[in-house]
């Protein structure tokens, strides 16, 4: 052998020997061992001069070598050029390990086995790492396939279903070999997977983490369940997106008890209506007959004694117009409660609001009470109907004022909070009266709710905050103890809009001289009224008792304006003006309602005026419209 042989061969020992996570060594043609190193040594335990000669099979355990495992894998080598397996191997001191083992024949130049080399490795940790992954993915499923309160399942990116739990099963009605590989559209209802709602729920998912909401979804046999269904998707160990898992539980039950729960509810609502108006007859009807009798009353002195002096006969004059204020003041809070007013919305300084309520509310309190307004500089701006607010602190220093009998102190604040949805302004109104047990507090808002006696209040005060605040798109609130006071809280959102304009104009109630009004209401009394008071203006007018009069009369009757009422049989005052603004468009109309539901859907630019209405009311109502309609002239109609 030559020098160069004898030096390769040792660097080769020298690796060999160097290795110490696998054992190599080499077999002879019988298997016995003829070589060793160090890392055969460090994990099978055996020194060099212990395993020399000795054969391989020592390292197997008695079950493989009864089934003569260590001879086949010789001669599978030996035959097919290479031999691998995994399997339990035996060391020296009768511990096991689990092991990977290569075995290759070795041949001289001319083709002759001459030996074996056999490589093992000890991947124990490896394979104890497995059977754990192993036994925990079996846990796992049989976790999953064990819940049949819900159908989990999991979808390939496109959306077809890769496995199907026994909940699926139960709840859709599809067994697993029925369904896996169909696409999970097939739960929807056909006009769901029309609007794409599949295709989103996957889009939304992906885009936002999670995809969550309760539907109706379509069983095997085509019935119909209401089913909460979540949607997240799955991402492999690189981030690489490979598909969802899907929650979907069946709440049929949930939904029909919470159906019968608003049913019940609604029931409820509707008997405490019907006890609001056997209240409201004893409140609003008591009340209305104490200003009746009023109006009555001096109207029938007014009839039967035209001889009374001037100063008394002005006297019932002033009564019979305050009690008809007051009237007019309890009919709007009933029409504010029931959303039926229309909103005057204006943007203004809550401050300014509030301080300038103070003197009135002085004067409404009395001397026993004092008043305290405590404002923060940085309350701002609110969008609000003016008249509103102020009839809403107002009834609640009056409420607030009935609380202190024996007096007491009423203070009146504002500050500005900040909410995730956007800042408020919270105005508060706090006595240091009786306070309110929480059975009242329950039930204060309620409309004609009242723990006063029959004729000492309708009722509506609380409620008129309550509907205020709510059309204002805020809330209103109450903290109260027995005997420490309350605090009713009027939370607005706050405005960044411009301060409205103040209203410039002088008030004065003349109208251009000549003015044409035709007047359209089906009430003879009102439309006598209202005849009366225009004539009073200096207009001339041509009443008419229906919309379809009004029509024939336009033309004829030179027509500069229209007041119509908007509640008439046959055609409405707003078909009226719709129809007056496609033929007659240098026309103006204004509408005159008491009931003003129909005043807020889609009138435009239609100016309404509210009944009861004053003469300086209607003279702006209508020369606002005259005023509108000259920026648009139009030669078709009469000039003044």
């Amino acid at each position: 052998m030559d020098l160069e042989s004898t030096a390769e061969e040792t660097r080769l020992r020298l690796l060999v020997n160097a290795v110490t996570d696998y054992a190599i060594y080499m077999l002879d043609r019988e298997g016995r061992v003829s070589t060793w190193n160090p890392g055969a040594e460090r994990f099978k335990g055996y020194s060099r001069d212990e395993i020399l000669g000795q054969h391989f099979s020592n390292f197997y355990t008695d079950e493989d070598r009864a089934a003569d495992l260590p001879s086949r894998a010789l001669r599978i080598a030996a035959r097919e050029g290479h031999f691998e397996a995994e399997g339990w191997r035996v060391r020296k001191d009768g511990s096991r390990f689990w092991a990977h083992v290569v075995v290759d024949p070795i041949r001289d130049d001319e083709g002759k086995l001459t030996g074996f080399a056999k490589v093992t490795r000890d991947v124990t940790r490896r394979r104890e790492q497995e059977i754990a992954l192993y036994e925990s993915e079996q846990r796992f499923r049989l976790l999953v396939q064990g819940v049949r309160d819900c159908a989990i399942y999991m979808l390939d990116t496109e959306g077809r279903i890769s496995n199907w739990n026994s909940g699926a099963e139960l709840i859709k009605g599809y067994s697993h070999d029925e369904v896996v590989g169909q696409h999970f559209s097939r739960f929807y209802t056909e006009e769901d997977r029309a609007a794409g709602e599949p295709q989103h729920a996957l889009r939304t998912a992906l885009s936002e983490g999670k995809y969550e909401r309760e539907a109706w979804r379509v069983k095997k046999d085509g019935s119909l369940f209401w089913a909460h269904v979540l949607i997240d998707p799955i991402f492999d160990d690189d981030g690489k997106h490979v598909g969802f898992a899907k929650v979907t539980r069946d709440v049929t039950e949930r939904k029909r008890s919470q159906e019968q729960l608003e049913e019940t509810q609604s029931a409820l609502a509707q008997a405490q209506k019907l006890q609001a108006l056997g209240e409201l007859a004893g409140g609003v009807a008591h009340d209305f007959n104490n200003l009746m009798t009023v109006v009555v009353g001096s109207a029938d002195f007014l009839r039967r004694r035209p001889d009374l002096p001037e100063a008394k006969r002005q006297q019932y004059v002033n009564a019979i117009h305050s009690t008809a204020l007051r009237a007019t003041k309890l009919t709007d809070q009933l029409l504010a409660f029931s959303r039926r007013r229309p909103l005057q919305l204006e943007v203004i300084d809550a401050n300014e609001a509030i301080d300038g309520l103070a003197d009135l509310l002085r004067r409404t309190l009395g001397s026993r009470i004092d008043l305290k307004v405590a404002l923060d500089p940085g309350a701002g701006r609110i969008e609000v109907d003016a008249a509103q607010l102020d009839n809403a602190v107002l009834n609640a220093a009056v409420n607030a004022r009935d609380a202190m009998p024996n007096g007491g102190t009423l203070t009146v604040a504002t500050h500005r909070e900040a909410y995730l949805e956007g800042d408020r302004v919270r105005i508060t109104i706090t006595d240091t009266g009786l306070g309110m047990p929480e059975r009242v507090i329950a039930r204060a808002f309620e409309p004609f709710f009242t723990t006063k006696g029959v004729g000492e209040g309708t009722g509506l005060g609380l409620s008129q905050i309550h509907g205020f605040a709510a059309q204002a798109g805020g809330h209103a609130e109450i903290l109260s103890k027995e005997g420490e006071g309350t605090t009713i809280s009027i939370l607005l959102p706050s405005s960044i809009k411009e301060l409205t304009a103040a209203d410039l104009s002088d008030g004065s109630t003349q109208l251009p001289s000549g003015l044409r009004v035709l007047l359209v209401e089906d009430n003879p009394q009102v439309r006598s009224f209202a005849t009366d008071l225009l004539l009073d203006l200096g207009c001339e007018v041509h009443p008419v008792g229906s919309a379809e009069e009004a029509l024939g009369s336009l033309r004829s009757f030179g027509t500069h304006v229209v007041l119509s009422d908007i509640v008439m049989p046959g055609m409405s005052g707003i078909d009226l003006a719709k129809q007056i603004a496609s033929e007659h468009p240098s026309v103006p109309v204004v509408l005159a309602t008491g009931y003003s539901e129909q005043a807020a859907q889609g009138l435009g630019s239609i100016p309404v005026v509210l009944k009861p209405y004053s003469a300086a009311e209607l003279s702006a109502a209508l020369k606002g419209a005259l005023g509108r309609a000259s920026l648009h002239p139009n030669d078709t109609g009469p000039s003044l």
